[in-house]
Parts: C-alpha cells; sequence; structure tokens
C-alpha cells in the first residue's frame, strides 16, 4: 500500500496555479520572448503498472489483478496525453508557458510494461507541448525483463538517451527475497542492447535485504561494475509499513541487517565504485565525471536543485517556484507543489471530464523552501554555502565539522559538504542543521 498523500488546500477544478506565480517580463521584451524565469522546467511520467509487486515496494503501482476493470492499461497513454495538454495550458496562462523541457524522466511503477510506441507518443506529447532543449536528457526506468533490442531501439529513435535499470542484485536468492522477477544474467544483456541503441545506462542496487551477505554485495556492485555502466544508483533497503515485506519482518519470517551491515556495505560500495571511475556525486549516486560530468542524472539533480517540474500521472508531484524565489527582497510566497489523485481510474475519469486530476496543494513560504533547500543540497557532493543556513544553523557547523560529518576544508570556504561519514549519517545532519 502506498503512503496516503498529503493534506492540503483544494485546487481549481482547470488546475490554474495562484496569481503570483507569474513572472515579471524583463523591460522591454516581447510576449514572445518567453517568461522571465532562471529555473531550468522538467517534466515527470509516472506509469503506475508493474507487473508483479515486489514485496519491498510502497510506490504508487499496480498490478493488473489489482486494478480489475478499473482502470485501462492500454488507455493509460491517451490519459496521460490528456494531462500533458492540461499542463501545457494552465503554463501558457501562468506565464510560465515558453521554456523548452530540460529534462524527462519516466517512472513508476515499470514503464517499459507499456509498449515502446506509447512511450514515444507521450515523448512526443511533451516536445509538442513545451519543445525540448537542445541536449535533453530523457530517461526512462525499466526492469531488465521489460524490454527487447527492439524495443530499446524505439526508445532511442523517438528521443529516449538514457535507461535505468532495476538491477537491485546479482544473487539470485537475494532477488527472491526482494520479489524481483528477472534473471541477474540478464543485465549484461540488457545493457549492451541499450548501449547498442546509442542509449546511456545506469544501473540501480539494492543493499541490505534480509539474508544479503557482505559477499553478495560485493558480488553485486562488481556485477554492474563489470557491464561497464557510467552511473550506479545504491540504495539502503527500506522496509515501509503496508508492505508485504514489513509484515514479513512483523512476524519474524524476515530479520533485518543492523546499521554497521548498512554502513560496511555503504562503504564497500563506495570504495568499488571510486576505484572504478564513478565519483559520488549525491549520497546515493556515482557517476563517471561526477556532479558535472555527462552522466549524471540531470532530472534528478534538478529535483534536489529546486528547479520547476510537472508531474503526470496519479500521484505525481509538481512544483513552480516564484518569481524571484531566493532572492532579497523575498517574495511571500515562494512555490506551489501540487499532487494528483492516487488511483488511475480516478486520475483518468477526471481528466475524462476535463477537470484537472490535482487533489491538493501547498503554499511553500520562503522559509519553507529555505528548509526544503538545506535537506536536499546537503546530501550533493558541492552541498550548500554556509551562508544559506540559518543563524542557529551555522552555529552547528564547527561541531558538526569536530565530529567529522563535515569537510573542514570545504566549510572553511563556506561550503557545507559532507564527509564519507557524513554520508553515512546524512539524516542525522539534515535534522542538525534544520532543526
Amino acid at each position: 500500500m502506498s503512503p496516503a498523500l498529503p493534506e492540503g488546500e483544494p485546487v481549481p477544478a482547470d488546475g490554474a496555479l495562484p496569481a503570483w506565480v507569474r513572472p515579471a517580463a524583463a523591460p522591454g521584451a516581447s510576449a514572445a520572448a518567453g517568461p522571465a524565469v532562471e529555473r531550468a522546467f522538467g517534466v515527470y511520467v509516472h506509469v503506475p503498472f508493474c507487473t508483479v509487486r515486489c514485496g519491498y515496494c510502497d510506490f504508487n503501482t499496480y498490478t493488473s489483478s489489482e486494478l480489475g476493470g478499473g482502470a485501462s492499461q492500454v488507455a493509460y497513454a491517451d490519459t496521460a496525453l490528456r494531462e500533458l495538454d492540461l499542463a501545457a495550458r494552465v503554463l501558457d496562462d501562468a506565464g510560465l508557458g515558453g521554456r523548452a523541457v530540460s529534462t524527462v524522466f519516466f517512472g513508476g511503477g515499470t514503464p517499459t510494461v507499456l509498449p515502446a510506441d506509447d512511450l514515444a507518443r507521450l515523448l512526443g506529447g511533451v516536445r509538442d507541448g513545451w519543445g525540448l532543449a537542445e541536449g535533453a536528457e530523457v530517461t526512462t526506468e525499466a526492469n531488465p525483463d521489460s524490454v527487447t533490442p527492439d524495443s530499446l531501439r524505439v526508445l532511442a529513435e523517438a528521443g529516449f538517451t538514457r535507461v535505468s535499470f532495476g538491477m537491485q542484485s546479482a544473487v539470485p536468492r537475494v532477488l527472491a527475497t526482494l520479489d524481483r522477477t528477472h534473471d541477474p544474467r540478464r543485465i549484461p544483456e540488457v545493457v549492451a542492447w541499450a548501449r547498442e541503441a546509442g542509449l546511456d545506462v545506469s544501473l540501480d542496487l539494492i543493499y541490505g535485504t534480509p539474508g544479503e551477505s557482505v559477499d553478495d554485495w560485493r558480488a553485486s556492485v562488481e556485477t554492474a561494475l563489470e557491464t561497464g555502466v557510467d552511473h550506479v544508483s545504491a540504495y539502503a533497503l527500506v522496509v515501509e509499513p503496508g508492505t508485504r515485506m514489513f509484515a514479513q519482518v512483523r512476524r519474524g519470517e524476515l530479520a533485518l541487517p543492523d546499521e554497521d551491515d548498512q554502513a560496511a556495505k555503504y562503504e564497500l560500495a563506495d570504495t568499488l565504485l571510486s576505484e572504478a571511475g564513478l565519483e559520488w556525486y549525491e549520497v546515493s549516486n556515482w557517476a563517471r565525471g561526477g556532479q558535472t560530468g555527462p552522466h549524471a542524472s540531470r532530472h534528478n539533480l534538478g529535483y534536489w536543485r529546486g528547479d520547476d517540474w510537472w508531474g503526470v500521472g496519479p500521484g505525481a508531484h509538481s512544483y513552480v517556484g516564484a518569481p524571484g524565489a531566493g532572492h532579497e527582497p523575498e517574495p511571500e510566497h515562494a512555490g506551489v507543489r501540487w499532487w494528483n489523485v492516487k488511483h488511475p481510474r480516478a486520475y483518468a475519469v477526471a481528466l475524462e471530464s476535463g477537470r484537472s486530476p490535482a487533489a491538493g496543494r501547498e503554499l511553500l513560504t520562503a522559509d519553507d523552501a529555505r528548509l526544503e533547500r538545506v535537506m536536499l543540497a546537503v546530501r550533493l557532493h558541492d552541498g550548500l554555502p554556509v551562508a544559506d543556513l540559518s543563524a542557529r544553523a551555522r552555529t552547528a557547523v564547527a561541531g558538526l565539522v569536530a565530529d567529522g560529518l563535515l569537510d573542514g576544508r570545504a566549510a572553511v570556504r563556506g561550503q557545507v559538504a559532507l564527509t564519507l561519514r557524513g554520508r553515512l549519517l546524512a539524516d542525522a545532519v539534515v535534522r542538525e542543521l534544520t532543526d
């Protein structure tokens, strides 16, 4: 069961944004010049379908048996295209329609359970609504058993530039515990197919699965590196309430590893990935060339840096910042975040009736935005300026340096940057800098 949506204020039926998001035109600029907005603009497309629901997953995803006749996977692309049309109108009405899209990310669920032609049509909807910026990054998530050489070629020809495979582990019994259905021997094959199609490739790994040994984890990281990929994400398993695995742990059927085991596996991954030439650029992400290189996920960097984005699909979240947010004098509002209804059927019904599928929204103050900036930016390799912290948080920096959690040399230069120990305790650092 995916988490409940947050509470928020109602969204107008037409999805209109607050009047204060409209940017002021630059002096002497014509209306055709586009909005005076410095932030990049990304689009996220949520595909809420999976062949099998993994026992640890609490994302807003559904199998065909869970949906029954209440929503149609076959018609999903047409439904999502309706939201893309609505999004283009809403942003045009708000004076924000002049920006080409810098990044597009198809997530889920498993986007590649849809036909490649459907994904291509959805990307075409993004292109029709706003245009794609030169060199735009277009990513889809995929399971190793949900692609073929032909489907990957179709995606590349449509304008996709990147695929992120959910590898998770190279050890069959670990995959079985996670309810993953693919054969780990398929990983090198699908990476080769994607590269032959001209796509950049990332592999996602999970550490801390019940029963996974350090040697199991080493084998998974080494197997990923043997494919020659230029980006790896490694996430600690979090067992969320409401999932099947949570119930298994509660009944004593599975035992979770302790914090020392998790830390040892993170340090091992960092060592192996660094030795292979992949640099960490966010606590859970490594890429050849690091944060500013060509293989870092620019879409995710947009979230961490506070760019604007529109989230398409059931349960998807969107964000638009206020003009002047982050500059002096600070505006009353820093941005607006909204989220769609969760169930695919409710989502489809709203759009079929001409209404926005948004379920609620939140108006962020300058303090809200500053807090979120610290929470997100501190996880990046480059961190954030000490000057961006509150006065109280600035007094905590020296203690965090003394505890080995922040880089002392970076602090002298006026920058908050995590050490390896700080990455292991990133949540504690964030609490210290935001409380």
